[in-house]
């Protein structure tokens, strides 16, 4: 049997408060473990059993592609909280991010439906691709990535929760949720991209807010895409979308995202639309993710970055920083500046002493032990991914801090 592997990270509320000594039980088929979080709030790696490799690599519904896990979480002052059918896919990193509330009384119980290409969902609506009644009145004045949206979890007429969920999460969310983080990367940035595109689109058109409704987007396969609030993430999509959540794609000559409507390509296989399961082919015949892209919609389709991201921290300068490039100045004390502050609720990110803005050995200890704590490719080179992710959880820690 094949090995995959799990990562629990542990928050009281929010990422700007970890969790140290919660004990998590681990329960599978003829397994159980306690695990405790460490001085990051996180588990160790956990290696679990997972089928098959070969069974996530095409489409078959004889063997379920993935392992699934129940994580059961305590901490005195804490309530319990418990998450079932956690996926462990073969050679793949869960991560399951688990968060906690000031309260004794209650168990949180969140039950994971089953994957897209795995379960029984209804098909998407379709819909027309450009909408071009609203291309030439521009409902908003440019493409923009907003700090959060708010996923409406049910079809759009149905009484149901919304959730304030960050974009860049959003994605993660909804591309573990419809694809295997097993295929090649090149297939995985295609289907990315194609999530990215349908989201901004429905922001740009404002689509659900000029109808009425109070919220951006919803969970239901048959109106957009899969969003299901509390599921693992695969490491491996989640690296992709950190590079890649800024960009998207749209027809030549049009400013609007293009809704980037997709299906399995087996269940339902509609012309015009992207084929989840085409584009792992493509990909292992050596495409590209742009030429899959213009494979299933146009020739006529740019791959482009949004012009603003409303809310959110960036200022990254454009390049990477990093101790063998002897990068200094502005950027690498402010980057400095940031993972100190951090260390204050993260204290196993090494202090830099002294932050004056050259970038030395021990700016690259502590980038290093943020990447780990975060998940991140740990290479102690401060590229977009890192950058953004630093100055989010800075953003976070000084939004505790003043109480907001």
């Amino acid at each position: 049997m094949a090995k995959g592997f799990l990562i629990v990270n542990v928050y009281k509320e929010d990422i700007g408060q970890i969790v140290v000594g919660a004990k998590v039980v681990i329960k599978g088929e003829d397994y159980e473990k306690t695990y405790t979080t460490n001085i990051d709030g996180k588990t160790d790696k956990i290696e679990l059993n997972a089928p098959d490799i070969k069974y996530s690599l095409y489409p078959q519904y004889e063997v379920r592609p993935y392992s699934i896990y129940d994580i059961i979480v305590t901490k005195e002052g804490l309530n319990e909280t418990i998450i079932k059918n956690v996926e462990i896919l073969p050679n793949e990193v869960s991560i399951q991010n688990v968060y906690m509330k000031k309260d004794t009384q209650t168990v949180d119980i969140t039950e994971l439906p089953d994957h897209v290409l795995w379960g029984d969902y209804p098909p998407k609506i379709p819909e027309e691709p450009i909408k071009e009644e609203l291309e030439n009145l521009r409902v908003l004045p440019r493409v923009i990535i907003p700090e959060y949206i708010i996923v409406h979890d049910g079809i759009p007429t149905s009484n149901a929760i919304n959730y304030t969920v960050s974009f860049i999460d959003y994605i993660k969310n909804v591309a573990s949720s419809e694809i295997y983080s097993t295929w090649p990367v090149e297939s995985l940035k295609a289907n990315i991209h194609a999530i990215v595109s349908f989201t901004l689109n429905r922001i740009f058109t404002e689509w659900y807010r000029s109808r009425g409704f109070n919220f951006t987007i919803t969970s239901s396969t048959a109106y957009d895409q899969k969003y299901t609030h509390n599921r693992t993430i695969f490491q491996t999509i989640s690296n992709v979308v950190d590079q890649y959540f800024r960009y998207y794609i749209r027809l030549t000559g049009f400013t609007q995202p293009l809704l980037a409507q997709y299906n399995d390509g087996i269940k339902t296989n509609n012309s015009g639309w992207l084929s989840q399961w085409g584009s792992k082919d493509l990909a292992d015949r050596g495409y590209t993710a742009l030429q899959i892209l213009r494979y299933y919609y146009t020739n006529n389709l740019d791959l482009v970055t949004a012009e603003a991201m409303i809310g959110l921290p960036s200022s990254f300068p454009g390049y990477n920083i990093s101790q063998a490039l002897n990068s200094c100045g502005q950027y690498v004390q402010k980057l400095q500046t940031e993972l100190n502050r951090i260390r204050g609720n993260y204290p196993a990110i090494p202090a830099i002493s002294p932050a004056d803005g050259r970038f030395n050995a021990s700016t690259t200890l502590a980038v290093r032990k943020f990447q780990e704590i975060f998940d991140l490719p740990v290479t102690g080179i401060v590229d977009f991914a890192t950058w953004f992710k630093i100055s989010y959880v800075f953003t976070a820690v000084a939004k505790l801090s003043a109480g907001v």
